[in-house]
């Protein structure tokens, strides 16, 4: 037994004691239990706890983190080969420029995202994330099936790098609806005691994908003449997605929807769902634009981290330091298969320390860290680059791993799609596609080779003002979905708690 506080926020006045079901619960999770126990003023019955049978849990998780895989296997490739498609498509430039006209085609597509976050958010919402997410993955293997086959610019001349264009704006629209939607789905489908550790397996799957396009692109670079790859090895890597496409849409059409949008609490949601795109984005912007604006700085914070390590570093080292392309891929594979070591580890730890201590602590670190890990890039040898990579890639895990926990934790399950796909995807066109273009032209611009490291700071710092109002989901049922778990005990156990919950707060009180 637990001595409760006579505050009025963890336990009755005069010395009551606080039952063990409820002692040991985290603070945020007793909150919002007692909250919904006020509001159906009765405890749990089965049918108020959802459970989610083990074949379902696995088939959801796995489906949405192949199709992640799939989506950041074009993007790294793309970031990996930038100077080998600058020459490709843009071989009237200088070298510099090349690089540049490469990287603002890259962020063409980020351009685009918040309209395919426009269609397919409200979308989701309202006929189911399934279909969309099926959509959004035939969409995207099109997209870079496609840039495989575009001819190059000799051949073709100006045609060439308006198709890339063109194919890129495809990928850009697709992806608008991809992680928001791939996000909510896994979010919706976890018990809530395991939902940090089960959805950080869709960031997994992200590393993953970039982690094979860069030993692809490695492996290409060791076994190709630069002619040969400048020809036609670029490629290869682009036309291997149509077969992941077709094995990634099978998997998703298996997937039955989730719990939470078959089944939400009350009918002003189930109304709310039925809305207009326009509206719903309207009531999105009005009713919800605090937790939007905290969505949009944890996308900041983690982006830009993200496409610095895994966009930017490849060229910075090639272009900037001048090392060959073969330690440059080598030096991001390291640091990506590191991530995918560490990722679900730190999944699992948002689920016991929180989500919220996670990201300051990740946040501070990168403001003090940033420039030491590029000092280390910077720095002759290969161990002292390695260690910077690694360095940022255990900043960038630190981000990685709760993000896909704790953004649609943020927001309703009527309106948890689309709200994500426009926080998500505003951030991410214009701070997260834009740092590998923003980062070479300020080293461009300024010479200043740590200009990377100064923009991670100001991540860093926008990041740990962020935190301050980001409030803690570990644990918690998602907002409009019913309490979630894993397997029957769990949910007798449940209703047990709720039952002593119920009982404490009418003694409390005197009604609940």
């Amino acid at each position: 037994m637990v001595e409760a506080k006579p505050d009025g926020g963890s336990g009755p006045p005069d010395g009551a004691k606080m039952p063990s079901t409820i002692a040991h619960l985290p603070q945020q999770v007793r909150e919002e239990l007692t909250r919904r126990l006020r509001r159906t003023r009765r405890a749990f019955g089965e049918d108020d706890v959802q459970v989610v049978e083990a074949p379902l849990l696995k088939r959801a998780v796995g489906a949405s983190a192949l199709g992640n895989c799939m989506e950041w296997f074009d993007f790294g490739v793309y970031s990996y080969l930038a100077a080998t498609i600058g020459k490709v498509f843009f071989p009237g430039a200088s070298p510099a420029a090349q690089v540049i006209s490469s990287f603002a085609t890259f962020a063409a597509a980020f351009v685009v995202r918040p309209l395919g976050g426009l269609v397919f958010g409200p979308l989701g919402d309202r006929v189911g994330r399934q279909k969309v997410l099926a959509t959004t993955m035939i969409m995207m293997a099109l997209g870079t099936f496609s840039i495989g086959l575009i001819p190059s610019y000799a051949t073709i001349g100006i045609a060439a790098p308006i198709l890339l264009l063109l194919a890129r704006m495809v990928q850009g629209f697709s992806t608008g609806g991809e992680y928001g939607g791939a996000t909510t789905f896994v979010a919706e489908y976890s018990p809530d005691r395991r939902r940090g550790f089960l959805s950080s397996w869709l960031d997994f799957g992200t590393f993953v994908g970039y982690a094979l396009g860069s030993a692809l692109v490695t492996v290409l670079n060791l076994a190709l003449t630069d002619a040969q790859m400048l020809h036609w090895g670029w490629r290869l890597p682009f036309l291997i997605a149509g077969p992941l496409g077709v094995i990634g849409l099978y998997m998703r059409l298996k997937l039955e929807e989730s719990p939470a949008f078959q089944q939400q609490l009350d009918e002003h949601e189930k109304g709310l769902a039925q809305e207009s795109a326009g509206s719903e984005f309207k009531t999105i912007v009005r009713e919800h634009w605090r937790p939007l604006l905290v969505c949009m700085g944890l996308v900041l914070l983690y982006n830009v981290t993200n496409y610095m390590v895994t966009g930017y570093l490849p060229t910075y080292q090639t272009e900037t330091l001048d090392r060959s392309s073969g330690f440059a891929d080598v030096l991001v594979l390291i640091g990506m298969v590191w991530i995918v070591l560490l990722i679900t580890f730190l999944g699992r730890l948002s689920d016991h320390v929180g989500r919220r201590p996670l990201y300051a602590t990740g946040a501070a670190a990168m403001i003090v860290l940033a420039v030491p890990a590029f000092l280390l890039l910077k720095a002759d040898g290969v161990w002292a680059p390695v260690a910077g990579v690694l360095l940022l890639s255990t900043l960038l895990a630190c981000f990685a791993a709760p993000s896909a926990a704790t953004l649609p934790a943020l927001f309703p399950t009527a309106v948890r799609y689309a709200a994500m796909a426009i926080g998500f995807n505003f951030a991410v066109a214009a701070f997260g596609g834009t740092t590998p273009l923003v980062a070479e032209a300020l080293v461009s611009i300024t010479g200043d080779e740590l200009m990377p490291a100064y923009y991670l700071m100001v991540a860093g710092a926008v990041g740990l003002v962020t935190v301050k109002f980001l409030p803690e989901s570990a644990q918690v049922p998602l907002h409009g979905s019913q309490p979630m778990v894993g397997s029957r005990q769990e949910q007798r156990e449940l209703i047990t708690t709720s039952k002593d919950l119920y009982s404490f707060s009418k003694d409390r009180s005197g009604a609940v």
